[in-house]
């Protein structure tokens, strides 16, 4: 068994770590409200300029966005991954991750190529990790995502689409769904279809355009491309928070556990010295 002074400085060291853990909880719930708030006001925007750019794909007009041509073939593929930049939020990017590995080695079995965007630490240092062909990166967004920081990373991406380097771009990220739940997804981004918005043929609709169809669907896709990607991180950004406060939530509850523990097996090493004390005591007094 230890000896007192090694079990009271465990004890200190734990109550020391529950400490940060708690603080850690406390700053994730206050920065958690502020990133829900943002992601569910994305929520509307986001939706609504999905199903505009979804009756597009059905429209009759003359002109057609290189966006909204499907292509025959798929020979290469284009990923964007959102994770977060520091970690102690739980399985957040090990899932994400974990999936967008997945349908990368389905990809690479099936003979295409693939490149790969990483918005965040974790997914920039994963892909340099598994030697994938990264094109593009950044790191650093801070609590609150800013369109001019994503775009540069993305544009890479659509740039190479419309010059037919790639035939399809997906993007992964970790969904919101509640405080104790966040699912990670990977959705199509281009080339952009009805059928992934739900556009079905009774709720389509076609535009008058003025002057031109030309600026006002060249402008409104690329819109779109901009709120997809920042209601992704968004979404991300409030799962993060969530994960981080649940996570940290846990540990501190582990970390008062250890310590009742720690306490229980101090008592009973002080009372055992003390006991041992006692009984030299007696046994000398009787040898006297």
């Amino acid at each position: 068994m230890a000896s007192g002074k090694e079990i009271r400085n465990k004890i200190k060291s734990v109550e020391s770590t529950r400490k940060i853990t708690k603080a850690m909880e406390m700053v994730a719930a206050s920065k958690m409200r502020k990133a829900q708030d943002r992601m569910r006001a994305a929520r509307p925007y986001g939706e609504k300029i999905r199903r505009i750019a979804g009756n597009l794909s059905h429209a009759l007009t003359d002109y057609s966005h290189p966006f909204l041509e499907k292509r025959d073939e798929i020979k290469a593929v284009g990923l964007l991954t959102v994770t977060s930049d520091k970690g102690l939020c739980g399985g957040l990017n090990t899932n994400i991750l974990r999936l967008a590995l997945g349908r990368m080695k389905e990809w690479d079995a099936e003979g295409k190529k693939l490149q790969v965007s990483a918005i965040g630490n974790k997914g920039f240092a994963f892909m340099m990790r598994t030697g994938a062909n990264l094109v593009s990166h950044v790191v650093g967004l801070g609590d609150t995502p800013h369109l001019e920081k994503l775009i540069g990373p993305a544009k890479v991406q659509i740039d190479a689409y419309i010059n037919g380097e790639i035939d399809v771009l997906y993007i992964a990220y970790t969904r919101f769904i509640n405080t104790m739940k966040q699912e990670p997804v990977i959705e199509q981004m281009l080339p952009l279809s009805g059928d992934l918005v739900g556009s079905t043929s009774r709720n389509r609709w076609d535009y008058i355009y003025e002057p031109d169809a030309k600026p006002v669907i060249d402008d409104l896709l690329l819109r779109y491309v901009e709120a997809i990607l920042y209601q992704a991180v968004a979404e991300n950004m409030a799962s993060e928070q969530s994960a981080r406060m649940v996570a940290m939530k846990s540990a501190s509850d582990n970390a008062k556990n250890v310590i009742g523990e720690l306490k229980l097996v101090y008592n009973k090493a002080r009372q055992a010295a003390i006991t041992k004390e006692l009984s030299e005591i007696v046994g000398g007094a009787a040898a006297v």
